[in-house]
């Protein structure tokens, strides 16, 4: 099983590279969502990466495959300006997934 990035800028598409992930680079909705159709097609891909900006873009389809598919495993990562995200959100998502407050 290997990993596959999807990018919405090239920056983290090359450092990805560097660390030795295939991937390719995609920008607004439609061909993001092609880009992730794509990588499901391959058989060896286990950890399907995409970028927290690409994967902003088609949040149905993101949800979708967290939710129904066994593989690939689907990680958001940040790019190269960072994070998104609110400091708290990895106890904000156990809280909705499971539904227990972490303080």
């Amino acid at each position: 099983m290997r990993a596959h990035l999807i990018s919405d800028n090239h920056d983290s598409l090359v450092g990805m590279r560097l660390a030795g992930v295939a991937g390719e680079e995609a920008h607004g909705p439609e061909e993001t969502a092609r880009a992730v159709q794509e990588a499901l097609q391959m058989e060896d891909v286990g950890i399907l990466l995409i970028t927290e900006k690409a994967a902003a873009t088609i949040p149905d389809l993101i949800r979708d495959l967290r939710e129904k598919a066994k593989l690939p495993l689907v990680v958001e990562i940040p790019d190269r300006h960072g994070t998104t995200r609110e400091a708290d959100f990895l106890t904000k998502y156990l809280h909705e997934a499971i539904g227990v407050k972490i303080e």
